[in-house]
């Protein structure tokens, strides 16, 4: 048995002369689903499928086996039923209503931009043609969404997502935080909140605290003993004090 244990979605990297060398293998959606199994490919050799749980295998996908060699995943035809809005007095917006409908009922379905693809279910027929939509069978590769968060549940392509770091500065307002004057053109405002990364303590000391402060330190006290006499004395709030009073202070 060759024991697989890489994917490569839609074999991205690899040269065209590659693909073309690859053997194959037919895998229905009952399988690709699985991240575990067994499967035959086009050169008659026994494959070991051992991926991350919770990979979805799509056709035109690469397994890469433990000695290099390449698999190339073919979507094998398979029953469906093929919903497509009623030509005569049908709208496209049915298929958006189908969705919504067979979402809630947690079917997987295939999204095209005319039509929509489910596993056969003539209950699940039956509720689309009383809403006016027409409904077949065929075989075909079924390819459902995998969700928005599945592993491996790509669609051709990626979107890297990057942290675009916003550079501010930081000086002496209110907050001990000075925002940008002038930033980008449609670049939201920084915000203050949880998880924001910055010291949001404000410090109430006056002259005479810090000092005490600076006095227990050089005199190998605890600098707790000067914090302790400051709150003892509370801080009184009034003309020429030094502070911003633009916001509220609860003492």
């Amino acid at each position: 048995m060759l024991i697989v244990n890489k994917l490569l979605p839609q074999g991205q990297g690899l040269a065209p002369v590659l693909l073309k060398r690859a053997s194959q293998v037919e895998l229905d959606w009952d399988v690709r689903q699985k991240s575990r199994f067994d499967a035959t490919d086009s050169l008659g050799r026994t494959l070991g499928v051992f991926l991350p749980r919770g990979t979805l295998v799509r056709g035109g996908d690469v397994l890469v086996a433990e000695d290099g060699s390449m698999i190339r995943v073919v979507a094998a035809p398979q029953p469906v039923l093929v919903i497509t809005p009623c030509a005569q007095h049908g709208t496209p917006f049915d298929l958006v209503r189908a969705a919504y409908h067979l979402g809630n009922r947690h079917v997987q379905i295939e999204l095209q931009p005319d039509h929509l693809k489910i596993e056969p279910d003539h209950v699940l027929a039956d509720m689309l043609r009383a809403m006016h939509l027409t409904v077949r069978d065929a075989a075909v590769a079924f390819e459902p969404e995998g969700g928005a968060y599945a592993a491996g549940g790509h669609g051709g392509h990626g979107h890297a997502h990057h942290d675009h770091g916003h550079g501010h500065a930081h000086g002496d307002d209110a907050h001990g935080h000075a925002q940008a004057a002038n930033p980008p053109h449609g670049a939201p405002g920084h915000v203050h909140g949880p998880g924001c990364g910055h010291d949001h303590r404000h410090s109430h000391a006056t002259p005479a605290t810090q000092a005490n402060a600076t006095t227990s330190v050089n005199r190998g006290k605890p600098i707790g003993i000067a914090v302790k006499a400051a709150e003892a004395k509370p801080h009184v709030h009034g003309p020429g004090c030094g502070h911003d009073h633009g916001h509220g202070h609860d003492h």
